[in-house]
């Protein structure tokens, strides 16, 4: 299957928010790259490179980037390291010193929002999926995932927003603090209507902490869903798809062909 890869770290990544050893110990980053990070790079980690040179995996407003330190540590570059046959040599020093563990970071910020959960406990595999009540195609969706989810090949994880309508949130709210939520939720997805009521105060700050995130993660759509994959280099990554899935992309998201 092919991967639609991120375009930049910012569609599915948050940034400003994740600190590293190497950001908060200011002594171990050398002159030039601490002046970086002071001008409002976040430096994420150290690698070896060729001639010499130090590399460091770096961030700024959603765009990584490599700083290579000169062998005296007086200066840094900014940018690409090519060889002599014209090999890139800087984007797999990203993917393993920037991408893959601010991904790591991103799915624990998934995995801590508040969801409701669409499986089976030990179903293989878990998608995060954005779920606003008054979503048609969140609907769609949900009726995509029934073969996957039933034959307990996939656990779904509902993170629910309100943002399309005035009562999205107070439906939201109120599917999360009800009796059995994911009862709930598939009777709604069933077609049964469910009037939105007054919650306690700790449930709609749930929501409205589900928003945030949205929209921090820089998305726009519902249903929005999140799945990991294991790259060619062995790491996990995340694979994200706005709105529905076409038929390819759903079967790529839920590991297999419809049972």
């Amino acid at each position: 299957m092919q991967r639609f890869a991120l375009s930049s770290l910012s569609n599915f990544l948050i940034l400003a928010s994740i600190s590293t050893a190497l950001t908060s110990q200011a002594d171990e980053l050398p002159p030039p790259v601490q002046t970086l990070a002071n001008q409002g790079l976040t430096i994420h980690g150290q690698f070896d490179a060729p001639g010499g040179l130090r590399g460091y995996g770096a961030s700024v407003q959603g765009q990584d980037m490599a700083i290579y330190l000169t062998p005296d540590g007086e200066h840094a570059i900014v940018g690409t390291l090519m060889d002599s046959a014209g090999n890139d040599l800087t984007e797999a020093q990203l993917d393993e010193h920037v991408r893959v563990p601010l991904e790591a970071e991103t799915w624990q910020l998934l995995e801590d929002s508040h969801w409701i959960q669409d499986g089976d406990d030990n179903a293989p595999r878990i998608i995060y999926t954005f779920t606003d009540a008054n979503c048609p195609y969140c609907r769609q969706f949900w009726e995509q995932a029934r073969p996957w989810v039933e034959a307990g090949e996939v656990q779904l994880r509902h993170i629910m927003i309100g943002i399309l309508a005035p009562n999205s949130p107070a439906l939201a709210a109120t599917i999360l603090g009800s009796e059995d939520p994911a009862a709930t939720l598939h009777a709604h997805n069933e077609g049964e209507i469910i009037n939105a009521d007054a919650q306690p105060r700790n449930v709609e700050e749930q929501v409205y902490d589900n928003n945030q995130l949205f929209e921090e993660l820089g998305l726009y759509a519902t249903p929005t869903s999140a799945f990991q994959y294991v790259a060619d280099s062995g790491n996990l990554r995340i694979d994200r798809i706005q709105g529905l899935p076409s038929a390819e992309r759903l079967v790529d998201m839920m590991g297999s062909e419809a049972p």
